[in-house]
């Protein structure tokens, strides 16, 4: 019962226990309110799905408005981690699962034409943001590891973590900025990205981060080294910090 920190420790203290646990989500900040990973410092781990789920509209509606859009964030960035697990699959053979693919890919979709409805603490947005965070963990079990929700965008975050510990943004807040950059290096929509982050009043650009220029260029060009086991468009495209320097100018990451 609790925020995204709360239920990774009970999954994990789940697992270790081998008992069954049930997930209140009291926030929708990111997907591990259903997912069988837990955070562990930087990283995910292995952990339990939980037995049941229960979340309750209300209380999300008088949670931090800021949690919600950061959840709206994660849920966004889960179409450039598709994209790079197609691209994995196609470069270095990498297996994919495309039904779990689909179910995230689709998922993002609904939820960034619910953007409206989410600011606005709509009944029906909400709902479409909190299955969609739950079908994102499915997903996560379906395929066996973290790929369908987790690419070149979590990487960025987690390299913001190491290179500027004092940051105060939020996870799914880094991941939303990272989708913009890394959707325009996979030339993707990501002018709609932009419009719908922005809808949601969720984060678009390192001032709104509260994080310096030089350290938004530094964690996109050093991102690829986070992970050098799951193949991204930044390994495809050799981000340099010449190369991560344009991307964000280009998307207004950065001026």
């Amino acid at each position: 019962f609790g925020g995204g920190r709360i239920v990774d420790a009970a999954k994990m203290a789940a697992k270790k226990s081998n008992i069954p646990f049930i997930s209140v989500p009291t926030a929708i900040s990111h997907d591990g309110i259903a997912s069988n990973r837990a955070v562990l410092e930087i990283y995910s781990a292995p952990a339990v799905m939980p037995t049941g789920i229960l979340v309750d509209s209300d209380i999300i509606i008088k949670s931090p408005y800021r949690l919600t859009a950061a959840g709206f964030g994660d849920m966004v960035s889960k179409l450039t981690a598709v994209e790079d697990w197609e691209l994995s699959n196609d470069e270095i053979g990498e297996y994919i699962s495309e039904y779990a693919a689909t179910i995230n890919r689709t998922a993002a979709d609904l939820v960034i034409r619910s953007a409206k409805s989410i600011k606005n603490l709509e009944k029906k947005g909400l709902e479409n943001l909190i299955e969609a965070l739950v079908f994102s963990g499915i997903a996560m079990a379906i395929a066996g590891s973290s790929r369908p929700a987790s690419g070149s965008e979590h990487m960025f975050s987690h390299a913001l973590k190491e290179l500027y510990p004092k940051k105060t943004s939020l996870h799914g807040e880094e991941c939303a900025v990272g989708s913009i950059l890394c959707s325009y290096l996979h030339n993707m929509d990501w002018p709609r990205i932009v419009e719908a982050l922005k809808v949601v009043g969720a984060p678009t650009n390192n001032e709104e981060l509260k994080i310096p220029r030089e350290i938004i260029i530094k964690a996109l060009s050093e991102a690829k080294n986070i992970r050098k086991d799951r193949y991204t468009i930044l390994d495809y495209k050799d981000i340099d910090e010449k190369k991560a320097e344009i991307a964000a100018k280009e998307t207004g990451v950065i001026e």
